[in-house]
Parts: structure tokens; C-alpha cells; sequence
């Protein structure tokens, strides 16, 4: 197939763009002739021919003038599938990695302080977003549309008139292998943690979004050992003696003795980001790095608080390295979570006392080790997936231009 692919700008930490760099070079190895169609890519998978876009303009403006301008440079060529990963004006499929913006604004509102939130979103930034997701879940405008969770699916279809059955939802895919290949001992080294420090781990950017701050809140707490926190902990803990019981994995040694040892509980940050002013003692940042692997090795819980998340690639990462999760179910990945077996699913990432009850019961299950499907985690799953979606577009297109009609059912 000749597939032309749209993503407007290239971030090295961005989670859409980690997708479509995978992507490209799977699609590329299959002998599809690929076009992508961006303002800037550099190190673009081999076999993909680059159309730089320039739209120009404002921050405000500048999306919806390369919208106009990618609609003129798909018109100079004929292509079998247009694929978008941006909010553009006309597209056979749009995989919605980024979510839905007009949600996005709601959970900022939501979370936000009470003086800031008549201002969230009044920006002529967010009016074009919006405007432009407008046309884009147009079913006029789109024929199909791939979700990475069943929750942003269903932010679609409640907040736009798009067919439910034209929305498929492709989970997210990582390198499994690779995930699982880190060196613990060589790594917690490199990252610091001694032996017997249950280590916590964040990884991303964007920290307001992705519930960083709750997090740094809940080290306080740990850190100043408040009786608040102490109790909650101590409820996670005897879930975790309460599950052992009914057959659950066995404690390690260090959950059957009660909650002390609260000074053994480190984070580690890794991503980009304003260090902030005040930091706790059992805090320390890194920046982002190549050997991602190392930290998820390093790791002995990954703690991840959305306000906000389509699906996070990191929670695929961290699960299918064998890390449990805790995150907010206000991320799409928290469907991947079965509680208490891989992770914590906890429903407002500001309750502090639900993280440290999570945490607690983590701590009493230190031993890593259920079991993973890797195939519902694995890359080649969902690029299978995606190319069945753009395979079947194809055909549906040509079959339309030729008969008429409307867009069908997979």
C-alpha cells in the first residue's frame, strides 16, 4: 500500500511519536510505501519519504494552518490510505493517541485551583484545538478512527457523534523483550538505590498532567511519617496479609512484619521537567534516558497519577518488565491493570490516602513476578492490528469511490 502518515511535530520523550517511529519501521519492513507528512522528523526509519509541511503562524493558529497546508499536499499525489495522528481536516483513519481535548480541559478544571479555573482553556490556542477535533470525529471527515483505550473510545461517542462501530481500539504496543532484558542489580546501582530501599519509580514528562505533584505529596507524608499516612499504609498492608490468606502470592519477609521501615521507600523521577523548589529527602530526579529498561530493573513498584492519559506507554513498559503499577483511572491504561495482581487502579489521583494504601500493599508483595501476556503488551501485536484497520480502509475507499455508498463494519 502507498500510506500517507500526518504528525505535525517530533518529540523525543512524546509517547505518540516513540508510536509512530515503531510503527514507521515495522510498516517499512512489511514493503509499504510510506509517506510522512510533518514539519520536522528527523532520523525518520529508512524507506519513509519525508514531505516537510511549513504551516507558520502563531502557536494559536499554527495547527489548524498545517491542517490547511497537509490537505494541499495530499491533494498533489493519490494515496491508497491517509493515516493521521494529528487533528487534521480529512483523513481515512485517525488513531486519537492524544486523546480528547475538550476531556482534557474538563480534568485540568477539574484538578485545577479554584482562581485558575474560569481560565482554563479561554486561550485562542485551545479554540482551534477544539475547532479542529470538531471536524476531525466528523464522520464526513473521518472514516474510522483508532482509540488506544476503551476509555477514550467512550469519551468519543459521548461527546461527538461518531459511529461506535467505525472506533477500534488498538492498545498500545512496546518491546517486551526489551523490557524485560534490564540488569536489576547493575541498575539500582546506577540509579542509587541500596539494598533493602523499596524503590518507586516515575517516568515522564509533563508533570502536572501526569499527577507527578500528588505524588511528591505522598513522598512528604512518607518522609514526615504522618499518622494519616502511617494508618493508610498500615490498611494497605493487612489487604496485602488478607490476600496472602485466600491464596493470593506469598509476602517476602519484609510485609510480614508490620509498617516500618517507612525510610526504606525512595522515588526516583526520570523525565523532563522544572525541578521543584521544595523536593523531599526520599526523592531524587534524573533526566530521560536511552536505556529505559535500566530504571523499570531498578524499580520494585511505577507509580503513575494521571489527571489525564489516553493510554500510557510507560504503564505497557513497566508491566511488561515486570513492574506492578499504580495509577489513576483516569488513564487508559489502568484497563490493562487486574488489582491486586499486576497493580492498583485508584479512582482520584489527589486522595493521597488511597496512594499510600496502594503503596503499603505493594511494599508488603515486594517479589516481582506474575505473570505477563506478552502478546496483549507486544509492538507486532498492535501493528498487526493498526494494519488490518489500514488494509481494510483501503479497500473500503476504493470500493466506495467506485460504487458509492457508506463506510461498513470490520
Amino acid at each position: 500500500m502507498k500510506i500517507a502518515l500526518i504528525r505535525r511535530q517530533f518529540s523525543s520523550t512524546g509517547g505518540a511519536e516513540l508510536y509512530l517511529q515503531r510503527l514507521l519501521g515495522a510498516l517499512a519492513a512489511a514493503g509499504h510505501e510510506l509517506h510522512l507528512l510533518t514539519e520536522a522528523w528527523p532520523n525518520a526509519a529508512p524507506g519513509v519519504m519525508i514531505h516537510p509541511v511549513a504551516a507558520g503562524g502563531s502557536r494559536a493558529h499554527r495547527p489548524r494552518l498545517f491542517a490547511e497546508a497537509v490537505q494541499r499536499e495530499i491533494a498533489t499525489e493519490s494515496f491508497d490510505c491517509v493515516f493521521s495522528l494529528d487533528r487534521t481536516l480529512r483523513q481515512d483513519v485517525y488513531r486519537a493517541g492524544d486523546g480528547v481535548h475538550r476531556v482534557w480541559l474538563e480534568r485540568r478544571r477539574q484538578f485545577a485551583p479554584w482562581w485558575r479555573k474560569p481560565w482554563i482553556g479561554a486561550g485562542a490556542f485551545h479554540r482551534t484545538m477544539l475547532e479542529l477535533e470538531r471536524r476531525t470525529f466528523d464522520p464526513t471527515s473521518t472514516s474510522r478512527v483508532i482509540a488506544n483505550s476503551g476509555m477514550v473510545k467512550q469519551e468519543i461517542v459521548d461527546h461527538f457523534r461518531f459511529p461506535p462501530d467505525r472506533i477500534h481500539v488498538v492498545r498500545n504496543g512496546v518491546d517486551v523483550a526489551r523490557m524485560r532484558s534490564g540488569d536489576r542489580a547493575a541498575a539500582r546501582a546506577r540509579f542509587g538505590a541500596k539494598n533493602g530501599e523499596f524503590l518507586l519509580l516515575f517516568v515522564g514528562s509533563g508533570w502536572e498532567r501526569k499527577g507527578l505533584p500528588f505524588l511528591l505529596r505522598t513522598m512528604f507524608l512518607c518522609q514526615n511519617a504522618s499518622r494519616e499516612w502511617e494508618a493508610r499504609f498500615q490498611e494497605g498492608v493487612e489487604q496485602a496479609l488478607r490476600d496472602a490468606e485466600s491464596g493470593k502470592p506469598a509476602l517476602s519477609a519484609a510485609g510480614k512484619h508490620g509498617p516500618g521501615g517507612l525510610e526504606t521507600i525512595k522515588l526516583l523521577v526520570i523525565g523532563k521537567g522544572k525541578r521543584p523548589f521544595r523536593v523531599p529527602k526520599n526523592v531524587s530526579f534524573a533526566r530521560p534516558v536511552s536505556e529505559i529498561e535500566q530504571a523499570y530493573a531498578a524499580a520494585d513498584l511505577f507509580v503513575f497519577l494521571p489527571i489525564y492519559e489516553p493510554s500510557a506507554n510507560v504503564v505497557c513498559e513497566a508491566l511488561a518488565a515486570g513492574v506492578p503499577v499504580v495509577t489513576s483511572a483516569l488513564n487508559g491504561a489502568s484497563e490493562l491493570i487486574q488489582q491486586g495482581v499486576n497493580g492498583s487502579v485508584i479512582q482520584n489521583p489527589s486522595d493521597l490516602g488511597c496512594v499510600a494504601r496502594a503503596i503499603g500493599y505493594w511494599w508488603s508483595r515486594r517479589a516481582k513476578g506474575f505473570s505477563i501476556d506478552s502478546d496483549q503488551l507486544s509492538l507486532e501485536r498492535n501493528v498487526r492490528e493498526t494494519l488490518e484497520i489500514l488494509e481494510f480502509s483501503a479497500k473500503e475507499r476504493l470500493r466506495l469511490a467506485t460504487t458509492g455508498g457508506s463506510a461498513s463494519s470490520i
